[in-house]
């Protein structure tokens, strides 16, 4: 069997999850990495048995070995990388965002469009069994219409001051961080579940720490600061926002982000309220569906594909009472991806860099709407590179 040859540029949490993601595919070979980093990108490739570590990100672009690449850069990264990827011909998924401002991501929708090439957006919170069996809930009518929705994604590692990464950075993150970070997620999740995007938007969001304490060699995002020698950086961006949403069919919802939140690691939750029921998912706990009804018991259902649709039990890859998380949807996301590049996926479901520019147009309305104080449309015509770093108010 011919394997696919993939490139991973990045060396952080994200280029290694993929890396082993991969290495679960018995079609797939990763046989670059690179980095900026070449003393941590070896290691790396010594480790994982890569055949070839760059320095230089644009040599794996161009390795004519390389038929997939992977960009796992940080945020002010993905741009280029994606540009020079789609330009090389070769098939891209991207971390998400898709780039900087809409500015960008509009022109690497329009190379896309134009290329031969699969790309995508890593959003791979889609690619839970039973996310995707929500989906099929909804779409299948048997509820009634949808009433409202709400949820939110919180986390706790940005809670001290002394917390610090590149994140904070607007030249590297952009102009946004919670709500870009992992509200994205969230925002994305719920559209792909609804089959409706969010068009308009009220927001209110706040920087708890104004001035953070950065360390002078932290490199990672998760490495805690409080034992190094720091100096003091303003922060002007998010730690925590909340935004009324509007969607394209007048439903109505409201999240909520936060990366202050004592003791949430990565608690991403969903509740949707139909005619006839009302669906819960966590992230935290992924292999449960509540199901709330008025007059009945509620029910759990539970990640069993005997008890799923056709489409939620092909993402399930062990029998009911082996959990299956995390990992396992980003797997999914990659079987998903590499059987379109390969034709045996003719209805794809992960994010577009259609849908990553979407996004990416609904944080700048977000951010327009917490500056003006008012609802805010988004403007799928609009370029807002005008979303310029500074202050939040």
């Amino acid at each position: 069997m011919k394997k696919i040859k993939v490139g991973i540029i990045g060396s952080g949490f994200s280029a290694l999850a993929h890396v082993e993601a991969l290495r679960r595919l018995p079609d797939i070979e990763v046989v670059a990495i690179s980095s900026r980093n070449k003393e941590k990108v070896d290691k790396i490739a010594a480790e994982f048995h890569i055949r070839q570590a760059y320095a230089d990100p644009h040599e794996l672009i161009h390795d004519p070995h390389v038929e997939v690449v992977h960009n796992c850069t940080p945020n002010h990264l993905h741009y280029e990388f994606n540009r020079d990827t789609l330009l090389a011909g070769k098939h891209l998924l991207s971390e998400k965002p898709l780039g900087m401002n809409s500015k960008q991501t509009k022109e690497l929708v329009e190379l896309s469009n134009k290329s031969p090439v699969v790309s995508g957006v890593c959003f791979n919170y889609r690619h839970f069994p039973l996310v995707r069996q929500l989906r099929d809930e909804i779409h299948s009518n048997k509820h009634g219409g949808v009433y409202h929705v709400h949820g939110g994604y919180l986390q706790d590692w940005c809670l001290y001051d002394t917390d610090y990464s590149w994140r904070m950075e607007q030249e590297k993150n952009g102009p946004s961080r919670a709500m870009a970070d992992i509200g994205s997620h969230w925002c994305d999740i719920t559209q792909y579940i609804l089959g409706k995007r969010i068009v308009e938007v009220l927001a209110d969001l706040k920087t708890v720490h104004n001035v953070r304490k950065k360390t002078k060699n932290q490199v990672s995002t998760f490495e805690k600061g409080d034992m190094f020698e720091t100096q003091d950086v303003p922060i002007n961006t998010e730690d925590y926002g909340s935004v009324l949403i509007r969607f394209e069919d007048g439903v109505q919802g409201v999240f909520m982000v936060s990366q202050v939140a004592a003791g949430r690691k990565n608690h991403l939750f969903l509740e949707i309220a139909t005619e006839h029921l009302s669906f819960s998912w966590k992230q935290e706990e992924p292999n449960k569906l509540w199901l709330g009804k008025r007059n009945r018991a509620n029910q759990e259902l539970v990640r069993d594909p005997n008890l799923l649709s056709v489409e939620a039990s092909q993402l399930t890859h062990v029998p009911a009472g082996h959990q299956e998380g995390w990992p396992d949807g980003l797997k999914n996301l990659m079987i998903d991806f590499y059987g379109t590049i390969k034709g045996e996926v003719k209805n794809p479901s992960f994010a577009t860099f259609q849908d990553g520019h979407q996004i990416v147009l609904l944080i700048e309305a977000i951010l327009r709407s917490h500056r003006n104080k008012q609802w805010v449309k988004v403007d799928n015509k609009r370029m807002d590179s005008e979303i310029l770093l500074g202050e939040l108010h």
